[in-house]
């Protein structure tokens, strides 16, 4: 979808179709002739409870009228929900242009969700539909965003956010036959040269010869070749700290020898989308042209059963020398995030969060809303909570403690993959990755619950793209501590 800004009126937009907001106790700050809208409302045919709809051509114009609530209520998140219903119905009317007139004295984070809302609802996976020869594109092709003040940057720089979190919602949703590690690591190859990123890729072989025994052991269990991915963005007059971004990408994760269960498991594709978000909020970054300089790190891999996969009970060595008892093999992806994280320090990255779909236990306590996020440092802690809160992607703080850490020693090896015990199986997993950070500033943020099938009205069925809009946000904050 094309997305543009004005600061003409609407009228002059050239839309075939108005969105107009109403606050509670608000009037309509430009009506049409005849106070129409205002008619609407105190008829009660209309009303400015938040979601609600409804549609009136008046003066050659098609509007639709949508409520928002209280004014005091009103956020950068249910500026994208109210932007997702009002696309639904304007696609159902036809609409092929859409035009939004921003309510009086919004921040640019709502002018900017608006923008996020419409692009994400609009969102359609049907690369592998059948399509027939009249088939046309369904919905409104272009935004238009018209407020009295100039808002050409913030629209664009949500549409950039916005449209590479649908280019990671494409890559989650991608089937696993074709979205192997090598076709990962093709993706990064091509971003790269497009936008000036460095770019190095190891296989198999170089993964061993640099010690990523954990890696390597996940990954020797498929004929399909691993990729650890490693990307470098240096951006205009950046000062500040090395960020490092770390994500999970397994590609298919049948649970190895510890099989899964066969209910549900065509979803374990999604088991990539940490390296998808980190992938794509890289991508954004690069095109803003943030002033950070980011380290992004992804370990992609299938995990499979075979007669050459780890079993439980082996030992295993991560690249910073500790000895790994493997007990479970669907603990895998700490396994492999245990020597990416290492390597993004040896890259240079002075603050790092990975994302990982990493345990089930995030998604019982937390459910579809929250991401857990763990951390080492306070301050670095309330940054990615801060850029969570301005991206709706929202994290709740989960403790990091000792006696935790004391319950993954090994018996056999220094530590292990995966109590015996089901209890705080999500603190587990952070503890056992905490071992490979050492004194790093770290957040861990386990998005096993936010990463597809959200239900969200912008994000209801497939990937979510969750976690691109917050890492993008967080590079932002970095970037302006760093300047001030």
């Amino acid at each position: 979808m094309r997305v543009r800004s004005t600061t003409s009126s609407p009228r002059d937009s050239q839309a075939d179709t108005i969105v107009v907001g109403a606050f509670d106790g608000e009037g309509i700050p430009h009506d049409v002739e005849g106070d129409v809208l205002t008619g609407l409302l105190e008829s009660g045919e209309a009303r400015t409870r938040f979601k609600s709809l409804a549609v009136v051509h008046a003066d050659d114009l098609r509007i639709v009228l949508i409520g928002l609530g209280k004014r005091d209520e009103f956020d950068a998140e249910r500026a994208r929900v109210a932007a997702a219903v009002a696309l639904g119905r304007a696609s159902e009317l036809g609409t092929k242009v859409l035009c939004w007139e921003l309510p009086h004295k919004l921040d640019d984070a709502i002018a900017a969700g608006f923008v996020e809302g419409t692009l994400l609802a609009a969102y359609r996976f049907d690369a592998y539909k059948s399509r027939g020869a009249d088939d046309e594109p369904s919905g409104p092709q272009e935004l238009v965003i018209s407020d009295h003040g100039d808002r050409s940057a913030i629209v664009e720089a949500a549409a950039i956010g916005a449209t590479a979190t649908n280019a990671a919602r494409d890559l989650q949703n991608t089937p696993s036959n074709d979205k192997t590690p090598t076709r990962i690591a093709e993706r990064a190859r091509k971003l790269a040269a497009e936008l000036g990123l460095d770019c190095e890729v190891l296989g198999r072989e170089q993964i061993r010869a640099a010690g990523m025994g954990a890696f390597s052991a996940v990954a020797q269990g498929s004929d399909e070749e691993p990729a650890l991915i490693t990307l470098r963005y240096d951006g205009p007059g950046a000062t500040g700290p090395v960020l490092g971004f770390v994500g999970k990408g397994v590609t298919f994760d049948s649970g190895g020898i510890s099989l899964k269960p066969g209910k549900g498991m065509s979803d374990m594709k999604f088991d990539m989308s940490g390296a998808a978000a980190v992938l794509h909020a890289t991508e954004a970054i690069a095109r803003l042209q943030l002033p950070v300089r980011l380290v992004t790190v992804i370990g992609a891999t299938e995990n499979l059963p075979s007669g050459r996969a780890v079993k439980p009970g082996d030992i295993v060595r991560a690249k910073t020398g500790v000895t790994i008892e493997v007990i479970n093999t669907d603990a895998e992806g700490r396994l492999v995030l245990a020597d990416c994280l290492a390597h993004a320090r040896d890259c240079g990255a002075e603050r790092i969060v990975d994302l990982a779909t990493l345990t089930g236990g995030i998604v019982t306590a937390l459910g579809d809303q929250y991401a857990g996020v763990f951390a080492t440092d306070d301050d670095w802690c309330a940054a990615v909570t801060a850029a969570g809160e301005v991206s709706g992607e929202v994290v709740w703080r989960l403790p990091l403690h000792p006696s935790y850490a004391d319950a993954i020693k090994g018996r056999y090896g220094d530590i292990v993959n995966s109590t015996e015990s089901p209890k705080a199986s999500s603190i587990s997993g952070a503890e056992f990755l905490h071992r490979f950070v050492e004194d790093t500033p770290w957040a861990h943020l386990d998005i096993a619950g936010v990463a597809d099938n959200t239900g969200r009205d912008y994000a209801r069925k497939g990937g979510t793209g969750w976690g691109v809009r917050l890492l993008i946000e967080l590079a932002r904050r970095s970037a302006s501590t760093s300047a001030s």
